[in-house]
């Protein structure tokens, strides 16, 4: 199995790649764990949908061949660490790469989600789309130590 985190957005602050790189090295190198970033599309006076169309469209472009898809977004299922590290599990034991999909400042565009086999919601609570990486980044992590039994979790 390999992880890709597919994430709109390029040139991020320095605390941001900090923060994503610190948990990204943590994790188990059996996951292949990859982030590819994909340019933000640029911004239309007449509202967001051309550019999130664009970017929905590059997302789907960056997808590995056969990969499950799973899109970050605010109205997707809310899933608990342990939820997410049996469902971490799962993919492990299904071998297929997964793919985890952040949209830009307004969000992913419909082609994503709707070719999305699973819909993650982080919070109801909106994040900045850059901090989400790092968050996605931590609970994947954590995850981790879930299945192998580590105390970091608690």
């Amino acid at each position: 199995m390999h992880i890709h985190l597919l994430a709109i957005g390029t040139r991020m602050p320095r605390w941001v790649n900090a923060g994503f790189d610190d948990y990204a090295r943590r994790l188990p190198p059996e996951w292949g764990f990859s982030l590819k970033e994909i340019p933000a599309a640029k911004r239309h006076s007449d509202g967001p949908g051309r550019s999130k169309a664009e970017e929905g469209r590059r997302l789907l472009e960056a997808l590995p061949k056969d990969g499950q898809l799973v899109a970050l977004d605010e109205r997707g299922n809310i899933w608990g660490t342990e939820e997410l590290a049996a469902r971490t599990g799962e993919w492990l034991r299904a071998g297929r790469d997964v793919a985890l999909m952040i949209g830009g400042p307004d969000g992913l565009a419909v082609s994503c989600l709707q070719r999305a086999e699973e819909v993650w919601s982080l919070s109801r609570l909106t994040f900045p789309h850059a901090l989400v990486r790092v968050i996605v980044a931590e609970q994947l992590y954590r995850a981790a130590t879930i299945l192998r039994g580590h105390p970091y979790h608690r």
